[in-house]
């Protein structure tokens, strides 16, 4: 079981104004924040994101990425279209994916900094 997963940012402000708006859609909100990093969840924090404590400046992973359960379809769609709106780039538009499996309808973004999140249902519609 993974307690929380973070991301770095070099921008907390930018990355707080992007992901407040963005996983409010899958009902997440924002649980801290102070100058060096932001916390989401619903109850626990399970997402964050950091200043990197090294001083160095944060890079996405190749390949990594975080996905997020959505309650069915529609609220895939709703978070790729809130995450564009708020500067995230599309890297993957709402739709199924049965490579994964017959119900995987997922939408992937890369936010600000470039890192890549997902939005993922296996309900039916």
């Amino acid at each position: 079981m993974i307690h929380h997963v973070s991301f770095g940012t070099t921008d907390i402000a930018r990355a707080r104004a992007f992901y407040d708006p963005v996983l409010a859609v899958l009902g997440l909100r924002l649980v801290y924040a102070d100058e060096h990093s932001i916390g989401y969840g619903s109850g626990d924090t399970v997402f964050s994101l950091e200043v990197p404590v090294d001083g160095r400046p944060a890079t996405p992973g190749n390949g990594v990425h975080v996905a997020f359960p959505a309650r069915d379809r529609a609220m895939v769609d709703q978070f790729h279209a809130e995450a564009v709106a708020r500067g995230g780039r599309d890297d993957g538009p709402p739709g199924l994916r049965p490579q994964y499996d017959a119900h995987y309808y997922g939408a992937f973004v890369r936010d600000p900094d470039g890192n890549k999140i997902e939005a993922v249902t296996f309900a039916a519609r």
